[in-house]
């Protein structure tokens, strides 16, 4: 009889806990409907399910006249559900910006028969540490509460999740005996975090305000929070060995080592490295993830990633196998469930000091399953096929599609979805899944929209898929949107992607190809595209909004190149009424780029300004984070100068065209005296207004107008001829 009461009272806890598992998706997706389409929240019902072979898996369908009934084996599923619903049956859109509202069908429409769908892969992986600098540094909770919502609707389910973990590392170095000076002085400023994450940089734009400590440490929690309930594993850091150089006054015996120094920065700003093998890496690694497991729970993935971008101390094989070995028995020893993530990212950037015997040498140091690889860039190299499979360790494949949050067309997108499928089929046992990398979000949402709908079964032939965008762009079918897809899709999305700018965005220099304005396409297709966008017949979605104004824009900053080619050979020329003509266009081409990109907020400087000045809570942080959020997107520091460049409405009437102004005006005048143009001294100009601005608070205002179509017509014809005879 005892026995049986037993049975009876675990097989009652195990339904009871069954039903609360449920319940708790349910209600997660009850209120990610409330967040994103209020009015509709009556109008659908979700339900748990099992999964298919361990898959997760959705389905849709009317079992209730008037709702639609969304099931999956979790919430993550669910709304990879809802969201598919929402494509192909409301043809809406869900930005991944709070600002951006969803624009529903007055009537939802029902199901014929169900739609279910299968996951390919278990993981599906987002975000890359520059994106916390180009696009994230100053998000408030309900920027990262649409991207959560974005991520679940888009079937993502590990999401890298590093803010507030500067507070962690207060705490550690604190415990080990550092001053509150030396620590904040360690710190970069808010936007340069991520490369100081990576041990690239320390200190500069620092040191970083106690009160941004405190309220990144509130922002995480909720972030972790909504990201758990959504059924992802966020990705936590740990420790990688990168240490304040004023660690070496309390541990003077400690084996701590310079890195190489980072793309242009002087010695000051040089990270340390402390080797793994050294006692003191064990007891910091025990501190920080124990702070890190009190301040915000763990669920044991970690993102391990040294010696990103800059040399190791050696590079000879054994070294290598020993650091990643003895860096694993720290983990494991401070978290026996743990596994390391690494980025492949340094296996590409340095790919002349990576030999293939370095880098199995670093992989396998660690057992087999318990070091998982970012395939990182896989749109230009997929490292898997280079490196043996990755020498059998798990890895994911990963789209980046963006450097520097820069804005400009590019992206060889229908190429990576073939390269996507065949490695889903060849890809080996140890593809665990897919991914994106993206550096900013300040882009076309939908290369990632296509990956990661890739990551399930079935799904669209590219043909049907970019019709279906092109119609909820829309907001109804329209031949002419669907062929500017088509144009877009085909024959303009073919570029791999690298730090591109148009040239309006870069600093002017005279007779010198600039390697990032290249394209791969021609700028009349181009035009194709833009006056098929154009014969919509509206343009109130703000997806359609932003085709317009990204498709415009790169087309004038491409015929800018054109122009600006032409006042270098007229100055050559010493023809002065030629120069003042094409100078003239220049500068009206600048102009009308800035009229362009007003028409949205989310393609002016002002928005990024204001973001900046609301963290702070007393006028001195406020000033203090305009100058993170300015120096970012323009000198950026070291010798990135333009590495960030935004084609934003403000950014280019306010500082790119004040730039240009000086150099027509200075080789106007060199032409007008007969003299050589003086380079050096132009620079020193050049160098003088980038440093006054980025120094400066003077509000950047704004004005919007209100018929977006009009203006974009009216440009239309004015450069649609002259983009065709260049």
């Amino acid at each position: 009889m005892m026995k049986k009461s037993i049975y009876l009272f675990f097989t009652a806890l195990f339904l009871s806990l069954s039903v609360f598992g449920a319940n708790k998706d349910v209600e997660a997706m009850q209120s990610l409907v409330k967040r994103l389409i209020p009015g509709y929240a009556q109008s659908f019902q979700f339900k748990k399910i099992k999964s298919t072979n361990g898959k997760d898996r959705f389905c849709i369908e009317t079992t209730v006249p008037g709702k639609i009934t969304i099931s999956g084996n979790n919430a993550n599923s669910m709304a990879m559900g809802l969201n598919h619903y929402l494509k192909y049956n409301c043809l809406s859109t869900v930005s991944w910006y709070a600002d951006i509202p969803v624009e529903m069908p007055d009537t939802l429409p029902m199901l014929k028969e169900p739609y279910c769908a299968d996951a390919k892969v278990d993981r599906r992986f987002f975000l890359n540490y520059c994106t916390y600098g180009y696009t994230m540094p100053f998000w408030q909770w309900n920027d990262w509460e649409r991207l959560i919502d974005w991520m679940a609707l888009n079937g993502i389910n590990m999401p890298l999740a590093i803010t507030g973990q500067e507070a962690v590392w207060y705490k550690v170095w604190k415990k080990l005996g550092l001053t509150d000076e030396e620590i904040r002085s360690y710190f970069t400023g808010p936007t340069y975090l991520p490369w100081h994450r990576m041990a690239n940089i320390d200190g500069w734009n620092g040191p970083l305000p106690m009160e941004w400590l405190e309220h990144q440490t509130e922002l995480q929690k909720k972030i972790l929070k909504r990201e758990r309930e959504l059924n992802m594993k966020p990705v936590l850091p740990a420790f990688a060995g990168h240490v304040p150089g004023a660690l070496k006054r309390i541990y003077p015996e400690a084996n701590i080592q310079n890195l190489s120094k980072w793309a242009g920065f002087t010695e000051e700003y040089r990270c340390n490295f402390l080797n793994p093998e050294d006692p003191l890496f064990a007891k910091i690694q025990k501190h920080f993830l124990q702070e890190q497991t009190k301040l915000f729970g763990t669920d044991h993935i970690y993102g391990v990633d040294p010696f990103n971008e800059v040399d190791p101390p050696s590079w000879e094989p054994e070294y290598l196998a020993k650091v990643s070995e003895d860096m694993y028995h720290t983990l494991t020893a401070a978290d026996p469930k743990a596994e390391w993530m690494q980025m492949t990212w340094m296996f590409y950037f340095d790919r002349k000091d990576w030999t293939d015997p370095r880098i199995e040498a670093l992989l396998t140091g660690v057992p087999q399953g318990k070091m998982v690889l970012l395939d990182y860039h896989c749109e230009n190299v997929e490292l898997w096929k280079n490196t043996n499979k990755f020498h059998g360790q798990p890895y994911i494949w990963c789209y980046l599609g963006n450097f520097g949050g820069n804005t400009t067309l590019t992206g060889n997108v229908k190429e990576s979805g073939a390269r996507l499928e065949n490695a889903l089929v060849n890809g080996g046992d140890n593809l665990w899944g897919v991914g994106s990398t993206l550096e900013g979000l300040d882009v076309q949402q939908f290369p990632y929209e296509y990956i990661f709908e890739k990551a399930w079964t079935p799904h669209l032939n590219d043909e049907a898929w970019v019709a279906a965008l092109a119609y909820r762009h829309a907001g109804q079918e329209s031949a002419a949107v669907r062929d500017a897809w088509s144009v877009l899709f085909n024959d303009i999305h073919v570029q791999v992607p690298k730090t591109l700018g148009v040239l309006p965005n870069l600093r002017p220099e005279l007779n010198k190809s600039n390697k990032r304005t290249v394209i791969d396409y021609s700028n009349e297709q181009l035009a194709v595209a833009f006056q098929k966008l154009l014969e919509a017949p509206d343009a109130s979605r703000d997806a359609l909004q932003l085709d317009i104004i990204t498709v415009g824009r790169q087309l004038l900053g491409n015929y800018f190149l054109t122009v600006k080619n032409e006042f270098d050979q007229s100055y050559e020329a010493k023809d002065i009424p030629a120069m003042n003509a094409r100078g003239a266009e220049m500068m009206e081409i600048l102009n009308d780029l800035d009229q362009l990109n007003a028409y949205h907020s989310r393609c002016s400087l002002d928005k990024w300004l204001e973001d900046a000045r609301a963290v702070g809570n007393t006028p001195q942080l406020q000033d203090y984070y305009e100058k993170n959020a300015r120096n970012l997107i323009t000198t950026w520091g070291g010798s990135l100068n333009d590495y960030a460049s935004r084609t934003w409405a403000g950014l280019i009437n306010d500082y790119y065209a004040k730039r240009w102004a000086l150099y027509i005006d200075a080789l106007t005048q060199a032409a007008i005296d007969n003299t050589s143009f003086d380079e050096e001294a132009f620079k020193v100009a050049v160098g003088e207004l980038e440093n006054s601005w980025v120094e400066s608070t003077d509000p950047i205002v704004v004005e919007r107008g209100d018929d977006l179509l009009k203006y974009a017509r009216y440009l239309q014809g004015k450069y649609n001829r002259k983009v065709a005879a260049k």
